[in-house]
Formats: structure tokens, sequence, C-alpha cells
């Protein structure tokens, strides 16, 4: 199958209303979604649980589970930069279908991984796919659709990728309690999940039209044309910059708020995991909705209202947790609705304002460098906000409100526009 890139018009790009069939076309078609789906269930299925298959299955040590994690997502952080100028050779299925075969090889190392070593090498193949595939899957998708189409094509796949995560997720739940066999079963089945996905990709051809070939391909412009090309490039470096305050959000759902809510407040876990479940369940519902009735808005002051939201939710968490026990783990779940909207509008925005604004010949580096700085972002937020909720939570939440809110200036100040 050849997919070749068709452009909306103009006029779609400020009013934007995109029916289901319309964005599956723009994301690739109905193999490409199916790849989403299929690959997006299988990493719901065992990502959650690599900690519990080295230490239950592989009766390894959870420091040294614990450090092989890290290393292979530091590994990933370090191959993305390549990624990207892979993609500005011309490259698009393949580096996407590359990602989703790292994966598979990962799941099916732990297969027959009996020491360390072995984990460790399905760490690294995880962490290569995992971090380099954001950025793969945005070139593909930005290469076949543009403007406010793009956009919800992308809100679209985030959706799906959520949705099928979610479901891996519950499913391996529920099996889990199988023990060592229910964990390899699970292995197994991730790794034919993400292999499958990968023929799928492959099986798509998108070209480039010549416009948007690699500058190599093309005559060089002269240095003063090469310098105004390459301005947005430098306004989206220091935009990535400015996301690194913005990429910790994450973690604080997955890390920050079940401390607060176990260590300091002292009520049930069950807390946390419906807080996250909702959270799930919002982004899904919502993610695509918002993206459409935003459209008439500029992308970077989409992105600055989202820090803007972010910071405040942050100090609507500190004040929650000053009242304790059930009332400010009550507080702390109705704070986490403005939470989710802060990460919908920086999710949505985020992304699609690299995809607008980067010269076409540049476009691999530019999302490299915003997935690289959410990615260094996501890796040091643990261990800052442990660190900082166990010194004190007086000390946490202005932090990350403050810092945030600096980002979301600075977006507004320096981001490209679009």
């Amino acid at each position: 199958m050849t997919l070749m890139q068709q452009k909306s018009a103009p006029a779609a790009d400020d009013h934007p209303r995109p029916g289901p069939l319309r964005l599956l076309a723009a994301a690739g078609g109905p193999r490409y979604a199916t790849a989403l789906a299929v690959d997006a269930v299988g990493g719901g299925l065992l990502r959650p649980f690599l900690l519990l298959y080295g230490v239950g299955v592989l009766h390894l040590g959870a420091g040294a589970v614990g450090l092989a994690l890290s290393a292979g997502m530091v590994a990933g952080l370090l191959v993305v930069p390549l990624t990207g100028r892979w993609i500005d050779r011309g490259a698009r299925t393949l580096p996407a279908a590359v990602t989703l075969v790292l994966r598979g090889a990962g799941a099916l190392t732990l297969l027959a991984a009996g020491s360390l070593p072995l984990f460790a090498v399905a760490a690294v193949l995880f962490g290569v796919g995992s971090q380099s595939w954001p950025t793969t899957h945005a070139a593909v998708v930005s290469t076949l659709t543009e403007g406010r189409l793009r956009d919800a094509a992308l809100a679209a796949g985030r959706s799906l990728r959520n949705a099928g995560l979610g479901a891996g997720a519950l499913l391996a739940t529920a099996a889990v309690a199988g023990g060592t066999g229910t964990l390899r079963l699970l292995a197994g089945v991730t790794g034919g999940a993400c292999l499958t996905a990968a023929a799928l990709v492959a099986s798509l051809r998108v070209h480039l039209p010549a416009p948007q070939r690699p500058a190599a391909a093309r005559p060089g412009p002269g240095p003063e044309a090469e310098a105004e090309q390459d301005e947005p490039l430098r306004r989206l470096t220091l935009l990535s910059l400015a996301n690194l305050p913005y990429a910790f959000c994450f973690d604080v759902l997955e890390v920050a708020l079940p401390a607060l809510l176990v260590l300091q407040l002292h009520v049930s876990p069950a807390w946390s995991s419906g807080i996250f479940v909702g959270n799930t369940v919002l982004v899904i519902a919502l993610q695509l909705a918002l993206v459409l009735r935003l459209a008439k808005h500029p992308r970077r002051s989409v992105l600055s209202a989202a820090g803007a939201v972010l910071a405040a939710s942050y100090l609507g968490f500190w004040a929650a947790g000053a009242l304790g026990g059930t009332t400010g783990a009550v507080g702390i779940a109705l704070v986490s609705v403005l939470y989710t909207l802060g990460e919908i509008l920086y999710t949505g925005s985020g992304i699609a304002l690299v995809t607008a604004t980067a010269p076409p010949h540049l476009l691999g580096r530019a999302l490299a460098r915003w997935e690289f700085s959410s990615g260094v972002g996501r890796a040091a937020a643990p261990a800052a906000l442990t660190a900082l909720l166990s010194a004190d939570p007086a000390y946490l939440w202005p932090a990350l409100a403050l810092t945030t809110a600096v980002a979301a200036l600075a977006v507004r100040r320096l981001a490209p526009r679009a």
C-alpha cells in the first residue's frame, strides 16, 4: 500500500471538523490505526510489570532491576537525536516500524533471560524503542497531513494509545495473579503484538513530495536563506528547554500524588488508583474534543495556558494536602480534574506546535529535541519529586508551580508563532 501526502485546504486549518474516517485516513489509514491499537495494548500488558518480571520471574534484586530499567531509558534518550536525523534523511514508516521491532525483541528477550545481563539487554531494547516512538509517529502523521487536521490526528492517536495502554494494563492486572507462568505469557503476547504492529507499519509506504525532501537532495540556499530557515529551529530548541518543567507533570500523577496520599495523608492507595483511572478516562474522552475546540487559538497560546493551568493545580494540591486525611484526599481528587485539563492542553499543543513550525527538512531534529527534553524531564522527575516531598511538601508544590509558570511565560515570549 502506498500513501501519498494529501494536504488539507487552508480553510480546514481554521475551522477543522474532521470526522472519524478522515482522521483515520490522516493518521495513516486503518492499517496504521490497527498498528497503534495493537502496540498500545501490548505495551499496557507488560510495561507496568517489568520490575515485577525481573524480581518475581528472574529472581533478580529490585535495585539491580531498577538500575537496568533506568539504563534502558537513558540509552533510549541517547538514540532519539539519531532517530531525528534518520527522519530528516527522508525515512518515515521504517523508523516507526523499527521502534516496534525493538520493543518486540525486548519482550521476547525476557523469555530467554535467566540472568541480569540479558534482562539489561531487554531493558535497553525496550528503552530505545519506547523513547524513539513518539518522534517517529509524529513524523509519519506530519507527512500525511497538515494544519489543524494534523493536530486532530495526533490527538486521536494519543487517545487511542491511552485507551489501548489502559485496556492492556487492566488485562494484565487481572492475569498477573497467575504467577510466573502468566508473566511469561504476558511477555510473549507483548512481543507478538509489537512485531505484528511493526509488520503493519512496514507494509505502508509514505513518500515525501519533492518540496519536503531532505535539504541534501536539493540545491543549497545561500547563507541568509539558511539563517532564515534555521531561525524556527533555534526557537524550537528554546521551546524544548522550556518543556522540561512541563514534562514533570506526568510523574506528578504517577509518583508525587500517590506518595502524598499514602505517605503524608495516610489514606488508602485506592485514592491514587481512582485518580489515575479518572485521569485516563478524561484524557481519552476530552483530548480530541479540546484540540478541535481550541483550533481557533494559536498553539503557542494554548501551550502557555497549559503551563498556567498546571501551575495552578500544583498550588491546589498543596492547599488540599494541608487539609489532611480524607478531606485532603477529596480535595486532591477534585484538583486532579484541573491538573488533567492542563495535561490535555499540554499534550494537545506541544508536539502540534513543533510540527507546525519546524522547517520541513529539519522536522526530525525538531521532534527529537522536543522528545529528548520530555525524556530528560521524565527521567529526572521521580528522584526530584520524591526528594522534595520527603523533605517537606511545602518545598515541592511551590517549586513545581513556580518553574512551570516561568516555563509558560517563556513559551509565550520565545516559542515560534503558530
